[in-house]
């Protein structure tokens, strides 16, 4: 199988470092060229679910504009220039909740829309955290942290309760790890 070409690219809307909007020309593997194919640039992001020394989550209950109610979350943010995925992972913790975590594991990384662009999302599983100083999140939404068994998070992924696909991903993912490996 053969991948698409990306012959041209234009910029349509530079808006703020959160997003862009280009207008690519590819060339599919026949030759047949499209001339208008919408492309969209956000920032990539990481989730991380924290599960402290204790074995509770670390989850928050919050509002975002985009979202009818309210939501679980787990922790995230957005991935700095040049920074790596483990450090955003890390600083987005401490900045949200307080906590530092003694085992970091990666669950991978997962394009959020392969045809029209948008980001990468970086998941992560953050084991033994402990709190070591007061959150410091710079975030605009109200959000509550909470601490949460295992039986609760699986609960709120069960029904629903993260409303956002990466969220619910990052989530199921720990879960199907910390099973794996015969914890918690």
């Amino acid at each position: 199988m053969e991948q698409w070409k990306t012959v041209s690219r234009r910029t349509i809307l530079a808006h703020d470092k959160f997003l862009t909007v280009e207008a690519h020309q590819v060339q599919l593997p026949d030759g047949q060229l499209i001339d208008d194919w919408s492309w969209v640039k956000t920032p990539d992001f990481v989730n991380v679910v924290a599960v402290t020394e204790g074995g509770q989550f670390l989850c928050f209950r919050q509002v975002k504009y985009g979202i009818e109610g309210t939501s679980l979350a787990p922790v995230g943010g957005y991935i700095e220039p040049g920074e790596e995925p483990l450090a955003a992972a890390k600083r987005e913790l401490m900045e949200e909740t307080g906590f530092l975590a003694a085992r970091w594991t990666s669950l991978g990384d997962y394009l959020m829309d392969p045809n029209r662009g948008y980001a990468r999302g970086h998941m992560f599983l953050a084991e033994g955290a402990r709190e070591v100083a007061a959150p410091d999140a710079d975030d605009l939404e109200e959000q509550l942290l909470m601490r949460v068994s295992r039986q609760e998070m699986e609960a709120g992924l069960n029904a629903g309760e993260f409303k956002v696909v990466p969220w619910s991903l990052a989530v199921a993912l720990a879960l199907r790890r910390l099973e794996q490996n015969g914890r918690v």
